[in-house]
């Protein structure tokens, strides 16, 4: 599970039958520098699943590859990126490199 912040949200006008029906959301994850407040996070942007009605600027944990798609196993859907929770509040203290 990965970190992430909601930076928008995706609207679709037709969908395959296999998806599931609900939230497509845009998310940025973090990392390290993210976390302590010294960056934006990864250039990467995903489309993750929403079934928990994450808004934007929400910091979610954000479920990735196979484990994305099984809540809905045995049903064979095509997701990529799930959304697992919504979080509260994140203590983080980056650990100073001592020369």
């Amino acid at each position: 599970m990965r970190i992430a912040r909601v930076i928008g949200k995706v609207t679709l006008n037709r969908r395959m039958p296999e998806l599931p029906a609900g939230s497509y959301l845009l998310v940025r994850p973090s990392n390290r520098g993210t976390l302590a407040g010294l960056n934006d996070g990864n250039d990467e942007t995903l489309v993750m699943f929403d079934p928990l009605a994450a808004r934007e600027g929400d910091r979610v944990g954000l479920v990735e590859g196979r484990e994305a798609a099984m809540p809905y196993w045995p049903t064979r859907v095509p997701l990529d990126a799930y959304n697992g929770c919504i979080l509260d509040t994140i203590n983080f203290e980056p650990i100073l490199e001592v020369s």
